[in-house]
């Protein structure tokens, strides 16, 4: 099979794994782990109180998850340039040995 096709098979094989779930999900309210551990904190010892207040909070919700993307953004970054350097690094390997 060519690479292309893998490709496309994969990149359709992504769009099903993200669409379906809003399809099978459809009216649910989608939130984060931060509010599950809040509520669950607070079902466990209703008078727990933080003992850290954060130093920043983001302004709005739209920068919070600004920032959350850009962070997930960067790690794919680093992560995707370790894979493509460590696969240079051994292509180049394998050629010079020939």
């Amino acid at each position: 099979m060519k690479t292309f096709n893998k490709n496309m098979i994969l990149l359709i094989v992504l769009a099903v794994i993200i669409i379906l779930p809003l399809f099978i999900k459809a009216g649910a309210e989608f939130g984060g782990a931060d509010g599950m551990a809040e509520e669950a904190i607070t079902e466990i010892v209703p008078e727990y109180e933080p003992w850290f207040e954060p130093l920043w909070e983001p302004p709005s919700g739209e920068i919070e998850s600004l920032l959350f993307s850009l962070q997930a953004a960067l790690g794919a970054g680093i992560i995707a340039y370790y894979f493509g350097y460590m696969k240079g690094k051994k292509d180049n390997k394998n050629a010079y040995n020939r």
